[in-house]
């Protein structure tokens, strides 16, 4: 089931403006938000984090609308647990790069089946050579221009890791393709800052507050040894086993426990 223009619609095919610049240009946001037993989490916060996106391009992202769209599929829950996406694009507008002065967001939001099962589940990294543009506003938002991390990601399956491990041009950690990335350095737990092309996920500003995370920029060599673990909107938190092929110690257990708790997921 899919939300599109106001309306709930069967899906997945919905009528789409052939000049809409989501489609056209990737001029447009998107959250992911996990639905644990029936609520979705930390909603208010996807909704700024989407309505900040869009400042940031330049739009208005329709709050109310987005969260018609939310309360719209919630209604439609068969089970306890669910992922769903929004996605805001600017609208249609007239051909070439330059946005209509007035913009006509769409909104289109779906739903999709999760379990507990796919979180806190290990993982493996491989540092790709694909480079995080810290200097572009990008870096730090969803928006629906997101080939960096499908190239990314691409690159280090084919190498046989679970995921990428991507420096910045400068250098520096900045994240995994689809998650922040935290190390527990000197028995501090650090993760790159805002500055460095990271993404201010939810799940990161969560791990911040419930583990007292410092942001610090590391380089790769900063890794070494280091226990590390990533965090998403679906998967949560994803213990490292290796990076670049390399072991990684074991996080401490009450590291998944407490973060399963927050969320509000049986042990």
């Amino acid at each position: 089931m899919i939300w599109f223009d106001g309306s709930l619609r069967p899906g997945p095919a919905i009528d789409l403006d052939a000049g809409d610049r989501g489609l056209l240009l990737g001029d447009g946001v998107f959250e992911t938000i996990g639905i644990f037993n029936r609520r979705p989490f930390a909603l208010d916060a996807h909704v700024e984090s989407l309505a900040a996106a869009g400042a940031v391009l330049g739009f208005a992202v329709p709050r109310d609308q987005v969260l018609a769209a939310v309360d719209a599929l919630l209604g439609t829950m068969a089970g306890d647990h669910g992922a769903l996406r929004v996605t805001v694009s600017r609208g249609a507008g007239p051909r070439g790069l330059l946005p209509p002065a007035e913009a006509r967001p769409r909104v289109l939001a779906s739903l999709a089946p999760w379990s507990p099962a796919v979180a806190f589940q290990p993982v493996t990294l491989a540092t790709v050579a694909l480079r995080r543009n810290e200097t572009s506003p990008l870096s730090r938002l969803k928006t629906l221009a997101y080939l960096d991390p499908v190239l990314a990601l691409t690159e280090a399956r084919a190498r046989g890791a679970d995921d990428a491990l991507m420096l910045n041009t400068r250098g520096r950690v900045a994240g995994s393709s689809m998650a922040n990335l935290f190390a527990l350095v000197g028995g501090q737990l650090v993760t790159p800052p805002v500055t460095d092309g990271v993404r201010p996920g939810i799940m990161r500003a969560l791990a911040i507050e419930e583990f007292g995370a410092v942001e610090r920029s590391l380089d790769p060599a900063d890794l070494a040894g280091a226990p590390l673990f990533l965090t998403n909107s679906l998967r949560l938190l994803l213990p490292v086993t290796a990076l670049d092929g390399d072991a990684r110690p074991p996080l401490p257990a009450t590291y998944a426990a407490r973060f399963r708790l927050r969320c509000g997921l049986p042990g």
